[in-house]
């Protein structure tokens, strides 16, 4: 359990440290509170599981029986009549367990934490920055107010040389110039605005619409004047989760299932509905099946100059139509499939986790009887070989899946597939005691080799 959980927070560190570093020009300067980022950061923990959890597992059962191989308690406990499966047995039972937590981790929790999680960093990444003031540059931060100010004090709050253009909807442009020699900013007690005291200025109106030539120009002069800005844009807006739900991230099996069965279904009645098309529009009735007697038919070559031309313009026409209808349907098919194809790998998902600590397990536990080192040493060089294995036939499959190349259960058990032989093979290499890492067997094997290959030459001549 030690190696266990010190791996686990260790790797769901390594990872949050990344993600931090991901979307930290997002959260920077927006006065977000510390609970928030906690927040963030706990459900963003989440989507870090299906990493941590089976390097965490293989991690430790490399150096757990790689300890007792080490101290030779494995072969006292060999030596007293258990086989390795039996020494196993109470860790199996573990994983088991670990396997069936992480499954309801993956099928309930952690959908709703995808949705808290969406929801959340949509929100703090479309939070406007925090009022900042930099001199010599105009702030373009607060609706309908373009603000510069030449000198600040960052002490007092004291601004020096103000120059604010006010914009309106109804009339747009620099319509409105204040100008002051000094000013004062100081926020009300719920913080929801910001009261700018401007001093020793003059302010700058021209009224009336732009495309009227006579509208008046006032120009008025103040000792002190007060300027009221509204702070509100500035707060972070919490959206609605709803808007989310409907993610495929954000579904259980059960979701997954309904969603995937109503996607065929619509796919299906496109592809009646484009059929029904191809019937009524494309598929012809042969001329030779129509009753003369009440029809009179003509045969193309009976036809007229003009009526061959107005013949053939409305059959390349009506090939050109359906041609067009045909790419178009094709592509949407396509994008439906492909679609449909996101929503299995999410139910599939659910699934290869739990799989893949079982079998890293037994990857990793074998692995750490036959190589009989503890610490983190070799098995930590050993446990990240196997991991990028795990972890780039898991992608290379996921995005095999999405190009259409593989099926959406063969990609996502892609790299169950790989690991299972090996899990089997070092498994049964252990119960036999095979010294599959020894450097003198195989420079054994290799002397036999060369003992059989120089007989043989001896024998020819």
């Amino acid at each position: 359990m030690g190696p266990f959980i010190l791996t686990f927070f260790i790797v769901m560190f390594i990872l949050l440290m990344q993600f931090i570093w991901k979307y930290i020009d997002d959260f920077m300067g927006k006065g977000l509170d510390y609970w928030i980022i906690a927040e963030l950061l706990f459900y963003a923990s989440a989507n870090l599981v299906s990493l941590a959890l089976p390097l965490a597992v293989l991690l430790s059962s490399i150096m757990t029986f790689g300890n007792l191989a080490e101290n030779y308690e494995l072969v006292a406990m060999k030596s007293s009549g258990l086989s390795l499966i039996r020494i196993m047995l109470p860790l199996i039972v573990f994983i088991l367990l670990l396997s069936g937590g992480a499954f309801y981790f993956n099928n309930v929790l952690s959908p709703l934490a995808n949705l808290k999680f969406k929801s959340l960093l949509w929100d703090v990444t479309h939070t406007k920055p925090s009022l900042e003031l930099k001199e010599g540059i105009f702030y373009n931060g607060i609706d309908g107010y373009s603000i510069r100010v030449s000198e600040k004090d960052q002490n007092s709050n004291r601004l020096y040389d103000v120059l604010i253009y006010q914009h309106e909807e109804k009339n747009p442009g620099n319509r409105r110039v204040i100008r002051a020699r000094e000013g004062e900013m100081s926020k009300t007690p719920d913080g929801r605005y910001l009261k700018l005291k401007l001093i020793d200025g003059s302010s700058y109106d021209e009224m009336g619409n732009e495309n009227d030539l006579s509208h008046p120009h006032i120009k008025s002069e103040f000792e002190e004047d007060d300027i009221i800005l509204d702070l509100s844009g500035f707060e972070m807006q919490r959206t609605d989760e709803d808007l989310w739900k409907n993610h495929m991230k954000m579904m259980s099996m059960e979701q997954l299932k309904e969603s995937i069965d109503s996607l065929q279904n619509t796919r299906q009645n496109r592809v009646d509905n484009f059929k029904r098309y191809l019937r009524g529009n494309v598929s012809l009735t042969d001329s030779t099946e129509l009753k003369r007697d009440t029809v009179p038919i003509l045969t193309f070559s009976e036809l007229s100059t003009i009526e061959k031309r107005r013949v053939i313009n409305v059959s390349i026409n009506m090939t050109r139509n359906a041609k067009n209808y045909m790419n178009r349907t094709h592509k949407e098919m396509d994008n439906r499939e492909e679609y449909i194809d996101k929503h299995k790998i999410e139910w599939h998902r659910k699934l290869t986790l739990s799989f893949a600590c079982v079998v890293l397990f037994f990857v990793g536990a074998p692995l750490g009887a036959i190589i009989k080192k503890g610490g983190l040493g070799l098995p930590v060089v050993f446990s990240v070989i196997f991991f990028l294995v795990f972890h780039i036939t898991s992608i290379s499959g996921e995005n095999m899946v999405e190009s259409n190349v593989l099926s959406p259960f063969t990609g996502m058990w892609l790299s169950s597939m790989v690991l299972l032989p090996i899990a089997i093979f070092l498994t049964y290499k252990a119960a036999k005691d095979a010294a599959l890492f020894d450097r003198d067997t195989y420079i054994r094997v290799l002397n036999r080799i060369r003992t059989i290959f120089r007989a043989k030459e001896g024998d020819a001549f």
